[in-house]
C-alpha cells in the first residue's frame, strides 16, 4: 500500500505508527542484501567514502582521524600488564570502561577512512584491525563479559554508551571479524543483550523510564546495527518499530506507555520526563534519527522518505527558533549548561543533522533546509566547525551547500517570530536585534536539572530566568559556561531569590546524590525518589504558561517551591529542602520592549529577597559604561542605589547596549564586579580553568520581614540614550500588577496584554477576563479589525471567557473553539481551552 503524507500524518499523531514500515524482504538472499547494504551505509556514514574523503573540504577531518588513532595505538604500546590503554583505570571506572571502548573505535576508524590525497599506513592494515579485535577481546574477558561484576556507575554506559562504541566498531571491522575472530559478534550481542536491564528479556522495554526519547533512539540505532551484523531481519524490525514511536508528537491527554519525552505539537522537546531539554538530548535525538534515516536508505529497512516532513518540522518549530546568530541558547540544555564546549558547539551538531536531512529530502523542503543551513553558517558569530562533523560526508555536503550559488540563505524563523514553548515552560521572542529567552516552571516542568557533578548551582534557572541575546556579540563571551561560572546563581537574570547561602548536592552529602537505599522512598543513584526530589524537582504551582498574538506575547509564571518542600513530611531527617521566595510575574513581549511585571516579591520566613533585572558579563578588557537618569531629573551618577527612571548599559567594545526603564520600581542597586571564578564550581568534572569577568547586576532588594513589594519595567535592546527618556511621558502604561492581575497598554502598537491568576472576573482597560488566563488584544485603527489572542497557562481549565467593552462586535475568522456572542455593552468571548495545553486561540472581529 501506498504510504502518503496524510497518512503518515495521521500514523504520527495516533497509534499507526507501524504503517510506516516498508514491506519484509521476502527472502534470506534479500534479507543478506539489506543487510550488508546497511553494513555498507554505516561505514560510509563513519568513515567517509574515496570520493567524499578526495575533497580537501575533508582534509581536517581525515587529520583528526588519523591523529586520534595514532594516540590510542601510542598508549596501548606504553601500556603495562593488566593495562589496555597506559594509565586507564579499569574495573571500577564506567567511565574509563567507555574510554578504553572509544579509543579501540576510534583506531578501527582510522583503518576503514579512505585517505584524501596521502596514503596512510593505517587505512585497511589488518594487524591494526586484528589488535582492535584483540582489545575488545581483552576488554569482554576481563571487565565486560561478567555481568555480575558489570553495570556499576551510571546505567547510560552499559545500556547505551558502551554498546554504540562497541557496535560501530564491529561494523566497521565486519569483514576482518569474521575471517579472525568469527564468533565475537554474537559474544558481545549477547552482552549487550544481558546489560538492558531496563529493558525485557534483553530487548527494548516501551513501559521503562530508561527507554524513551533520545535514550530510546541510542538503544535502537546499537540493536539495528547489531541485527545488521548478525543479518537478524527480526532485531533489525524489532529496533525500527520500537524507534518509530519516537517520531510521534506527544499528547499530554493520552500518553502512549506513559511517556512524556519527545516533541510535543508546539515545538517543545522533553526529556527525562520534565526538564526542557532540545539543547543537548533534543539534538541528539535529532541526530540519531537521522543517522537511521541515512544507515537505512536503499535497503529493504528504509522508511527515510515518509519520515522527513516529520523531522523537518523539529527543525523548524523546535530547533530554529532556539537558534540565534548560530548559538543554542542557554533555557533548553539542562544540566549541559555548565559544559564547556559552547553554544556554537550545539548548533554544529544541529547543522550536520539538517545537512543531512536536506539530502533525503526532495523539493521546497529539501530547498528550505539547504538555505537554513547556508543561513546559520553566514550569521553565526563562532567558528561552525565542520570539522567536527562524524561523517565525511556531511562536511562534503555542506562545503557544496555553502558553495552553491542557486541557495539562498534564509532563515526558517521570521524577522520577527514570539513562539510559546508552553509544553515546556519556555519562551522564546525574536526580533531584528536581539531575542529574549524565558524559562520558567510549575508542576509539570522541572525547576532545573542537576546530576552527577553537573550544573551544581542551578536551583534557580527555572526561577523566570531569562537571556538577552545582542546580534553581532559573540554569546560565548555573554553567556554560556562563563557566565553561570561568573555570575551568582542568586543573580541570574530575572531571578527572584531569598538572600541565603545554598550547598550544592556534593556539598551537602559528600556523594553527587543522596543515597539512602534504606528508606521507604529507596534513595539510589537513578532511582525515581532521586529524580524527583535532587536531580530535576519540579515546582508546585500550575500557573506557568502565555498567550501569543503574531508576533507578539504575554507569559505569566506564579513562582514556587520546589515539591521538596511540599514533602518534607516525607523525606528523611537529613535530605536537605530550600524555600523558595514568592512571586507572581508576566513578561509582555513587544517589538522594541520586554516589560517585566511582578508582584508579591516578597518571602513568608522574614528572609531578604532580591529580584534582578538582569546581569551581564562583559571581558576584562571592555569599555563599559552605564548611564541613566533619576525620577527626580537630575542625572544617575552611578554610585550604589537610587530611585532611578531609566538606565543603560552599554559595551563599547562589542558595539552592545540595553536600556532599562522603570516603570514603577522600588530603589535600584547597580553594582560592577570583577570576578575570578574556575569553572569547576559549576560542573566536578570541568578543568580547572579560571575565568575572569566584569559582572554588571541590577537588582532590586526587599528588606528582611518588609511588606511584599512590585516591580514593573522594561528591557530596552540596543537603546540610545535618546530612546529611553521619552518613555516617561508613553507609549507604555501599566494597567494593573498585582497578584490577581497584571496588565500593560502600548499605545503605538494599540495592544493590551493581561495576565489573570486567580478566580472571578478581572477588569483591565475595556476587558473583563473570567479566571486565570493570558489575553492579548490588538485594535487596528477606530475602525479597524480587532484581533484576540487567549491562553490558558494552568492548562486545566475547560474554558475561558473574555469581554470586550464598548460596541457590538462579529466575528470575522478565528480558531476552532472559539465563540462570539454579543451582550449588555459589549461582545462575549469564549475559548474552549480544554486539552488545549497551552495553546494560544485567536480570533478577528470587525465593528
Amino acid at each position: 500500500m501506498e504510504i502518503t503524507r496524510r497518512r503518515l500524518l495521521a500514523a504520527l499523531s495516533a497509534a499507526g505508527l507501524l504503517s510506516v514500515l516498508p514491506a519484509q524482504p521476502a527472502t534470506a538472499a534479500d534479507v543478506a542484501a539489506d543487510s550488508a547494504r546497511l553494513l555498507a551505509n554505516t561505514v560510509a556514514v563513519l568513515a567517509g567514502t574515496a570520493e567524499s574523503n578526495s575533497r580537501p573540504e575533508t582534509a581536517a577531518k581525515l587529520a583528526a582521524v588519523e591523529k586520534a588513532a595514532r594516540s590510542h595505538l601510542a598508549s596501548m604500546d606504553a601500556a603495562v600488564e593488566g593495562e589496555l590503554f597506559a594509565g586507564l583505570k579499569l574495573g571500577t571506572s564506567d567511565t574509563g570502561l567507555n574510554t578504553a571502548f572509544q579509543r579501540l573505535y576510534e583506531i578501527a576508524l582510522a583503518t576503514r577512512t579512505p585517505p584524501g590525497g596521502t596514503a596512510s599506513d593505517l587505512y585497511r592494515n589488518t594487524a591494526v584491525q586484528r589488535r582492535v579485535l584483540d582489545g575488545l577481546g581483552w576488554l569482554h574477558d576481563h571487565y565486560y563479559g561478567d555481568q555480575s561484576a558489570g553495570y556499576y556507575g551510571n546505567w547510560f554506559y552499559w545500556e547505551i554508551g558502551l554498546s554504540q562504541h562497541i557496535s560501530r566498531t564491529l561494523v566497521l571491522l565486519a569483514d576482518e571479524v569474521r575471517a579472525y575472530r568469527p564468533g565475537l559478534v554474537d559474544t558481545f550481542v549477547a552482552s549487550m543483550d544481558a546489560y538492558l536491564r531496563n529493558g525485557v528479556d534483553g530487548d527494548v522495554n516501551l513501559d521503562s523510564r530508561f527507554h524513551t526519547g533520545a535514550n530510546l533512539a541510542d538503544i535502537t540505532t546499537n540493536r539495528i546495527l547489531q541485527g545488521g551484523l548478525l543479518g537478524d531481519e527480526a532485531r533489525i524490525r524489532k529496533a525500527l518499530t520500537d524507534q518509530l514511536t519516537v517520531f510521534a508528537t506527544i499528547d499530554p491527554y493520552h500518553l502512549a506507555h506513559g511517556v512524556t519525552d519527545g516533541y510535543y505539537a508546539d515545538g517543545s522537546f522533553i526529556q527525562h520526563a520534565s526538564v526542557a531539554y532540545t539543547g543537548s538530548y533534543g539534538k541528539g535525538l535529532l541526530t540519531r534519527v537521522v543517522q537511521t534515516l541515512k544507515i537505512t536508505d536503499g535497503t529493504g529497512f528504509a522508511y527515510g522518505e515518509e519520515l522527513v516532513p516529520a523531522v523537518r518540522s523539529w527543525v523548524q518549530n523546535g530547533f530554529a527558533p532556539l537558534i540565534f546568530e548560530g548559538w543554542m541558547m542557554e533555557i533548553v540544555k539542562g544540566r549541559a549548561v555548565s559544559r564547556p564546549d559552547s553554544g556554537y558547539t550545539d548548533v554544529g551538531v544541529v547543522v550536520e543533522a539538517v545537512v543531512d536531512l536536506s539530502s533525503l529530502a526532495s523539493g521546497d523542503d529539501a530547498m528550505a533546509l539547504k538555505s537554513y543551513v547556508k543561513y546559520v553558517g553566514s550569521t553565526s558569530r563562532g567558528t561552525l566547525d565542520p570539522g567536527r562533523f562524524v561523517s565525511p560526508v556531511s562536511v562534503v555536503r555542506y562545503a557544496d551547500i555553502i558553495g552553491d550559488a542557486s541557495v539562498p540563505a534564509e532563515d526558517l524563523n521570521a524577522a520577527s517570530r514570539s513562539v510559546a514553548f508552553n509544553a515546556m515552560d519556555r519562551h522564546v521572542h525574536r526580533r531584528p536585534g536581539f531575542a529574549f529567552a524565558l524559562a520558567r516552571s510549575s508542576d509539570r516542568i522541572s525547576k532545573y536539572e542537576y546530576m552527577s557533578g553537573e550544573n551544581l548551582m542551578p536551583w534557580f534557572q527555572g526561577d523566570g530566568a531569562y537571556y538577552l541575546y545582542l546580534s553581532g556579540q559573540d554569546q560565548s563571551q555573554a553567556y554560556g559556561i562563563d557566565y553561570f561560572t561568573t555570575v551568582s546563581p542568586y543573580g541570574l537574570a530575572g531571578v527572584t531569590a531569598p538572600v541565603e547561602e545554598r550547598r550544592t548536592v556534593p556539598e551537602l552529602y559528600g556523594t553527587p546524590y543522596y543515597d539512602n537505599p534504606g528508606h521507604p522512598l529507596n534513595f539510589t543513584s537513578s532511582s525515581e525518589s532521586q529524580n524527583t526530589y535532587v536531580y530535576f524537582p519540579r515546582g508546585t504551582d500550575p500557573h506557568s504558561g502565555g498567550a501569543v498574538l503574531g508576533a507578539y506575547a504575554a507569559a505569566a509564571m506564579v513562582q514556587s517551591s520546589d515539591v521538596g518542600v511540599r514533602d518534607r513530611h516525607l523525606l528523611p531527617d537529613d535530605f536537605v529542602v530550600y524555600r523558595n521566595a514568592t512571586a507572581t510575574k508576566s513578561w509582555f513581549l513587544l517589538d522594541e520592549e520586554i516589560v517585566v511585571l511582578a508582584a508579591g516579591v516578597g518571602d513568608p520566613a522574614g528572609r531578604a529577597v532580591t529580584t534582578t533585572v538582569d546581569a551581564r558579563t562583559a571581558l576584562p578588557g571592555d569599555r563599559i559604561s552605564l548611564t541613566g537618569m533619576l525620577c527626580d531629573g537630575r542625572p544617575w551618577t552611578g554610585a550604589g542605589t537610587g530611585d532611578l527612571r531609566w538606565l543603560r548599559y552599554a559595551n563599547a567594545m562589542q558595539r552592545t547596549a540595553v536600556g532599562y526603564v522603570f516603570l514603577d520600581t522600588p530603589k535600584v542597586r547597580v553594582s560592577l564586579d570583577e570576578v575570578v571564578r574556575s569553572r569547576r564550581a559549576v560542573r566536578t568534572s570541568n578543568p580547572d580553568t579560571t575565568v575572569t569577568r566584569t559582572v554588571v547586576g541590577v537588582t532590586v532588594d526587599r528588606a528582611p520581614g518588609a511588606e511584599p513589594v512590585r516591580l514593573a519595567y522594561a528591557l530596552v535592546p540596543n537603546a540610545t540614550e535618546a530612546q529611553l527618556g521619552p518613555y516617561a511621558k508613553g507609549p507604555l502604561r501599566v494597567l494593573a500588577n498585582s497578584t490577581r492581575l497584571q496588565a500593560v497598554s502600548h499605545a503605538g502598537l494599540g495592544l493590551t496584554a493581561a495576565n489573570t491568576f486567580a478566580p472571578g472576573h478581572h477588569e483591565a482597560a475595556g476587558l473583563r477576563i473570567d479566571g486565570a488566563a493570558s489575553v492579548i488584544v490588538q485594535r487596528h485603527g477606530h475602525r479597524g479589525p480587532t484581533t484576540v489572542a487567549v491562553s490558558d497557562p494552568t492548562m486545566g481549565r475547560d474554558t475561558v471567557a473574555v469581554v470586550i467593552h464598548g460596541r457590538s462586535l462579529r466575528k470575522v475568522s478565528s480558531d476552532d473553539g472559539v465563540r462570539v456572542s454579543p451582550v449588555h455593552g459589549g461582545t462575549r468571548l469564549d475559548f474552549d481551552t480544554r486539552h488545549g495545553y497551552g495553546r494560544s486561540f485567536t480570533v478577528t472581529l470587525q465593528g
